[in-house]
């Protein structure tokens, strides 16, 4: 993840069958809106809750393009919880998450790090892109403010 050094991350588990799978439209937006201020979204699909992520890395990207024109980062599909975690979410859901949450509950759930690559922030699968939060949250990561 390298590649993101320098860069506020909202980090998203991901699945194509879910009640909150129109929130690609708003992570795509929200995405658009600000990538020139330097936020990266990564978006990691999931098939642990409820199997609603059964597609292939190819058919996962294709629908999240044809559907909803997705333009940010689209990694292959992962485990978030269990035994096969990805360390990216052994991170996440590690000592270091300030707000003490760790284990995902569910698709849509959301990880805003800063440009030093602390968490900042967790955030509920209901919590749209457009939050007022969640936003002012990304807006300060962005101007490096804590």
């Amino acid at each position: 993840l390298s590649k993101y050094k320098g860069q506020v991350c909202l980090v998203v588990n991901l699945a194509s069958y879910c009640g909150y799978t129109p929130q690609y439209a708003g992570l795509q937006k929200l995405y658009s809106a600000k990538k020139d201020a330097g936020l990266a979204i990564l978006g990691f699909p999931c098939n642990q809750f409820a199997k609603e992520e059964p597609g292939t890395a190819d058919e996962i990207k294709s629908f999240c393009k044809s559907k909803y024109g997705v333009g940010f980062d689209l990694f292959s599909k992962i485990d978030v919880n269990g035994k096969g975690q990805c360390p990216v979410y052994g991170f996440l859901t590690g000592p270091d998450n300030p707000a003490g949450v760790h284990k995902v509950r569910w698709n849509f759930q959301k990880y805003l790090i800063d440009r030093t690559g602390q968490i900042v922030g967790t955030y509920d699968p209901e919590v749209e892109p457009s939050d007022k939060n969640l936003t002012a949250d990304i807006n300060k990561a962005l101007a490096g403010k804590e």
